[in-house]
């Protein structure tokens, strides 16, 4: 006996429901920020370390 497809369709109405669409949307909206400036922040970190070699080579 496992999770069948219905069993997840409740689920989700059920949140529909309790949170609404306004909401729902805000979480994603705020999550898609975050993922974002958590990639923005990968890449800061991959062109610092290059901009510390280059200033060290200048010396």
């Amino acid at each position: 006996m496992g999770i069948s497809i219905w069993h997840i369709l409740v689920v989700v109405v059920v949140v529909f429901l309790l949170f609404g669409r306004g909401r729902i949307s805000g979480v994603m909206e705020d999550l898609a920020k975050g993922i974002k400036s958590f990639k923005k922040g990968m890449s800061d970190d991959d062109i610092t370390p290059k901009k510390i070699e280059d200033k060290q080579k200048d010396l």
